[in-house]
């Protein structure tokens, strides 16, 4: 203690040589720290500079005007694609009073019930175009003129299914709305479409299938598309040789009155005649060759199939215009 007491000028001198080694060395340390994460921010900068340059769209002048030209020509095919689909879009879809909409659905229904019956087909008693609740209750008000034009479209689906002539109409299956319930209906931002889901039940001959999913794609009167369908036969077992329907022998024709072969006796010093024309001058069929496709054809030409099928009639929303 009495060193330093007899030596203050040294203790100090020693003290402030110390911090300011230690502020030296921090200041240095933390410098050295802004170096490495310059450092390491730059090489970064440059190598996404370097991956710039290497890029076929790097910001030149020729690129730049490639680039608004393939933009250009984008916006071109978009607006042509959206006029194509112009004739399936709702000019107006405007709100009529309930009772309206109950008298055009009531219309409607004896109209596709009258097809149906004209084509042979069976109905359900209950079917009433997929608008049951509306049988003993009115629609809200402000939901018939999208109710109106989804009914419009229902209609003509079922009158190209009445075309087809199935066997069986057995059902379909209406989602309902949300504007039904009084909720807003929201689309997504980038949604042009929305779907109104249908659901469809028939049994009846392949070729009915056939007539009614073409004649629904190539509609021009609504856009519809298939999102799912589900066909078996109507007949559990394969068929057997009992389902076979032949169509009956035509009469034996009698045999001429001077026929040297009558009831297939030879007279003295006649030949006895073989082959057609001989079975037709005895008046008998002539043997067939065993077509066994013919058979093949009767057996599998008859089943009734199963069809169900659910679909989208989508309503086109306002376009878009792009920016």
């Amino acid at each position: 203690m009495s060193w330093i007491k007899d030596n203050k000028f040294m203790v100090a001198l020693g003290g402030g040589t110390l911090v300011g080694v230690a502020l030296l060395y921090y200041v240095g340390s933390e410098g050295e720290k802004r170096y490495e994460s310059a450092k390491a921010g730059f090489d970064e900068a440059a190598s996404q500079a370097s991956g710039f340059e290497s890029a076929p769209l790097y910001p030149t002048n020729e690129n730049r005007d490639g680039k608004l030209k393939a933009i250009d020509e984008y916006r071109k095919s978009v607006e042509s694609l959206q006029t194509s689909f112009e004739k399936f879009r709702p000019k107006d879809i405007k709100d009529v009073s309930p009772q309206d909409f109950t008298n055009q659905l009531k219309e409607t229904n004896a109209e596709i019930r009258k097809a149906f019956d004209e084509a042979g087909t069976t109905v359900p008693e209950a079917f009433f175009v997929g608008f049951e609740d509306y049988k003993a209750s009115l629609a809200r008000p402000n939901a018939t003129g999208l109710l109106n034009y989804q009914l419009k479209a229902i209609k003509n689906i079922l009158l190209e299914l009445a075309k087809a002539k199935p066997t069986e109409f057995r059902n379909l299956y209406r989602v309902s709305l949300p504007e039904e319930d009084g909720q807003p209906y929201t689309p997504q931002a980038d949604a042009v479409v929305r779907p109104l889901p249908l659901e469809i039940t028939f049994v009846g001959p392949e070729k009915s299938a056939r007539e009614f999913l073409s004649a629904i794609v190539k509609s021009q009167s609504q856009y519809v598309v298939v999102r799912s369908l589900r066909i078996t036969n109507a007949k559990k077992e394969p068929p057997k040789a009992s389902d076979a329907k032949f169509e009956k022998s035509t009469a034996a024709k009698p045999a001429p009155a001077d026929s040297s072969f009558v009831g297939g006796f030879v007279l003295p010093g006649a030949d006895a005649p073989s082959g057609p024309a001989a079975a037709e001058k005895a008046g008998i069929d002539a043997p067939t060759s065993g077509d066994s496709s013919k058979i093949l054809a009767q057996v599998l030409g008859n089943e009734q199939i199963q069809v169900f099928l659910r679909l989208d009639i989508l309503q086109f929303l306002p376009v878009k215009k792009l920016p």
